[in-house]
């Protein structure tokens, strides 16, 4: 239901906007006719469980510049964000089908002026710090910060939903990660939470681990 996104606390979506995000949404649905971009069980849910989950990431980075996602996929959260904000956003994704969808769909929702897509796996990438990342469904909080810690700066936030493993995973990248980390409760999803953390930097006793 389109209203979903409507209903989140502070999003005010201009009808342009809002236009957008349906162009968007046909897309995706199209597209995973073809390949497996979401489960095909949550297409008749797909303004809740994809785009308006997707939408409340910018609740926890307000104002924030430049956004980097992490193995896009079907483009969420990182279209969904771009197409509401308008701000640069890079979409890296390895796999070369999914790259290409999210290339056709830049290009079909007129994006290019503030939507990289880049083929390639992130700790490859070469590309100026970001100030927010994201990642959905993609590696643990351990491993994001490993393969992306190059692509952000002393400032830059990280915007991580996650699931019922969120506490633990949190607790095991404590082991060679620090900074300032808070979960929160996702709005879409009883069973979910959302990672914020920022002044990420690996341990001292931890440089130079891979």
């Amino acid at each position: 239901m389109t209203e979903a996104i409507l209903a989140l606390p502070g999003l005010d979506v201009p009808r342009e906007t809002f236009e957008r995000l349906e162009h968007f949404a046909r897309l995706l649905v199209d597209e995973n006719a073809r390949q497996n971009l979401v489960s095909q069980s949550t297409l008749p849910d797909l303004w809740q469980r994809h785009i308006a989950d997707a939408a409340q990431l910018l609740a926890f980075a307000p104002g924030r510049g430049s956004w980097l996602d992490i193995g896009s996929g079907a483009g969420l959260p990182g279209m969904v964000i771009a197409i509401l904000t308008g701000a640069p956003m890079l979409l890296v994704e390895p796999r070369r089908l999914r790259a290409e969808f999210l290339q056709r769909t830049v290009e079909a929702l007129q994006l290019s002026h503030n939507v990289k897509v880049e083929r390639a796996k992130v700790e490859l990438v070469r590309h100026p710090p970001v100030d927010v990342i994201t990642a959905r469904a993609v590696a643990s909080i351990d491993r994001l910060f490993c393969i992306a810690a190059h692509l952000s700066h002393k400032g830059t936030i990280w915007v991580l939903p996650k699931g019922r493993s969120a506490k633990s995973e949190l607790d095991e990248a404590r082991r060679t990660w620090q900074g300032e980390f808070r979960l929160e409760p996702s709005r879409t999803d009883p069973n979910a939470l959302i990672l914020i953390a920022s002044r990420v930097r690996r341990r001292s006793a931890a440089r130079g681990v891979a």
